[in-house]
């Protein structure tokens, strides 16, 4: 059995973005609650997404992650859940059968309420004097508001967070198994917009075309249950190490351990040093796992990962989750994929296209163009093809609302737009329309991969 190390001596190596909690009793409180509290996702369904991921490193599947930049406890509704699982569902089907390839679906859902920051502080003019506060760390951590006592870190959030992911889940598990994601409501999803988006009536072609599919099969007696239902899976930057090490817990059929806070975790580009406590809890939970790579990681660093997360170097165990910057990535990735490709290391390969393009508009909006976006993505799958090996995913800021926070694509957002509908909380996403266009564009790359 795998011994996974204590907090305190995970807080001995200096872990990096984490709350300064001003009451340890509270923090001890709220995490003897979580430890008792029953697991979010199980062992045996985070082993199930190894195998899809798997697939994935072997060239053989594509995973396609997205969702909320940060969740918010305001933002676990109905609507709000079935609006992103929706146009996740419908990328999906559009890389599916536009690429003729089986796409692991992933969101980040159900536990992305923590954010790293690059300041610690944030300072704004309030009735004409400079403020200055914690910065917002997500409402795991603190409130948006931009007070005193909202932005006092409350431990007490992550059973907030906890129990907003439970409900989360619970609503994402009746959708997909409960007739939703059924292929046959492929028109269903679409109703809304289809006449008023390009993207829309290229969606409905699509549909059109698998609902004569189906009816053809269903003739000749052949309606598979994977039709009906589909596999979705959780994913989450294992930021907080109070809230993932408290709901980390061990196996009873195999004794080892599991983080059932969500089938898939995260180390982010800020928290991902190689002696750090991030990486040094990961290496212990046996779910799969992903790394961010950013421009300033070296072939060698990728490798020091790979040893440490991966050791018995098991395919669908990791996840190089990449983020250059459209204007980084045609030269910093290919020295990373040909060293680590040398070296027979098992890694799934995933383009993160968001962090690495974020700017601020003239009107303090921080913002993505989509254009940028695409040529990020454009990049990952040119390096890939130019070496020979398989462009195994991509990673996504999205939501299914139509949110103006990117500028461009098909409704042609300008930085004047922003105002209209700005609504993330952190980090600008991609809105409906444009996540369809994106996957549009993704299944031609696929078809060239």
């Amino acid at each position: 059995m795998s011994t996974v190390p204590t907090l305190e001596q995970l807080h001995a190596l200096g872990p990096a973005q984490q709350p300064s909690y001003p009451d340890s009793a509270a923090v001890a409180a709220a995490v003897q609650r979580l430890r008792t509290a029953p697991p979010l996702v199980f062992a045996g369904e985070c082993d199930e997404l190894k195998e899809k991921i798997a697939a994935v490193t072997r060239g053989e599947a594509f995973m396609l992650q997205g969702g909320d930049c940060a969740e918010t406890f305001d933002g676990v509704t109905a609507d709000n859940v079935r609006n992103k699982l929706r146009v996740l569902l419908q990328m999906a089907v559009v890389l599916t059968y536009a690429a003729s390839v089986p796409v692991v679906k992933v969101g980040r859902i159900a536990g992305q309420y923590a954010k790293p920051r690059s300041k610690d502080m944030e300072t704004r003019v309030v009735a004409g004097e400079e403020v200055t506060l914690p910065a917002y760390r997500g409402d795991a951590v603190n409130g948006y508001e931009f007070t005193p006592e909202a932005r006092i870190p409350d431990p007490q959030r992550l059973v907030d967070v906890y129990n907003s992911s439970a409900a989360t889940l619970n609503l994402v598990r009746a959708f997909v198994t409960g007739g939703y994601a059924d292929l046959r409501q492929v028109h269903t999803w679409n109703t809304d917009f289809v006449k008023s988006s390009a993207a829309g009536q290229r969606y409905e072609a699509v549909a059109s075309e698998i609902d004569r599919a189906l009816t053809f099969m269903r003739a000749i007696g052949a309606d598979p249950d994977e039709f009906h239902r589909v596999d979705f899976h959780s994913s989450h930057e294992a930021l907080v190490l109070e809230y993932e090490h408290a709901m980390t817990r061990i196996d009873s059929r195999t004794q080892q351990p599991y983080d059932v806070s969500g089938h898939f975790v995260w180390i982010g580009e800020r928290t991902r040093q190689l002696d750090g406590a991030h990486v040094e809890l990961l290496s212990h939970i046996k779910n799969p796992i992903g790394v961010k790579l950013g421009p300033t990681t070296s072939p060698d660093d990728a490798l020091a990962l790979a040893a440490k997360l991966n050791p018995q170097n098991e395919a669908g165990r990791l996840t190089f989750i990449t983020r250059f910057g459209a204007g980084k990535i045609r030269e910093g990735l290919p020295p990373l994929i040909e060293k680590v490709t040398a070296e027979g290391v098992q890694v799934a390969w995933i383009c993160d296209p968001m962090h690495g393009n974020t700017f601020e508009a003239s009107s303090g909006y921080k913002t993505r163009r989509f254009d940028d976006v695409i040529d990020e993505v454009q990049g990952f799958f040119d390096v890939h093809r130019a070496l020979g090996t398989w462009p195994g995913g991509v990673h996504v800021e999205l939501t299914g609302d139509d949110v103006t926070e990117c500028v461009g694509g098909g409704e042609e957002l300008a930085e004047i737009d922003l105002g209209n509908r700005y609504e993330s909380v952190c980090d600008p996403r991609l809105n409906r329309v444009q996540s369809l266009e994106l996957s549009f564009l993704v299944a031609e790359m696929l078809r060239k991969a």
